[in-house]
């Protein structure tokens, strides 16, 4: 009898966009202006991401919108987070060494990460970054090739 082994990239869909924004605003007002220019209506979460690493666990808020209309769901998360140490142990001096936690660590800068899932061919992504660049306060926005990162499952949610 045959030996059948899945790979988690089997399971793994491409069909989504990752898009990083650089920015100095809340989370909220960034969905606020996401909201207004996009015309979409991304709503807080109630259940943030976590990403556990040995001891420690940390949370990223997540704002999620389903468009019916178009069957695609947009996802806001913040990309940076502070690691929640369940050891009660005090290391001293270095207590906040290594402290925060990134969703995406390739890229840090990034403040945070819009995923936009169940997209096709025809969605016009060039349109949906030059309108993010007219949000006030939005220093850089573009695009995550998927492909290229080791921490897409971070991604899965």
């Amino acid at each position: 009898m045959a030996v059948h082994k899945l790979q988690i990239d089997d399971f793994i869909s491409t069909d989504y966009m990752l898009i990083a924004i650089h920015c100095s605003i809340e989370d909220y007002r960034l969905a606020f202006f996401l909201n207004k220019e996009l015309k979409i209506k991304l709503q807080k979460e109630r259940n943030s991401i976590e990403l556990k690493k040995e001891s420690n666990k940390s949370s990223f808020d997540h704002f999620c919108f389903e468009d019916v209309k178009n069957d695609v769901y947009w996802h806001l998360i913040s990309n940076k987070s502070n690691w929640e140490n369940n050891n009660t142990t005090n290391i001293g001096f270095f207590e906040n060494v290594d402290s925060v936690a990134f969703l995406v660590p390739e890229f840090k800068t990034a403040n945070y990460i819009l995923k936009i899932e169940n997209i096709d061919t025809i969605f016009d992504i060039k349109s949906v970054i030059k309108t993010i660049k007219t949000i006030p306060l939005v220093s850089l926005v573009y695009t995550i090739e998927q492909d290229k990162l080791k921490s897409k499952n971070n991604l899965i949610f």
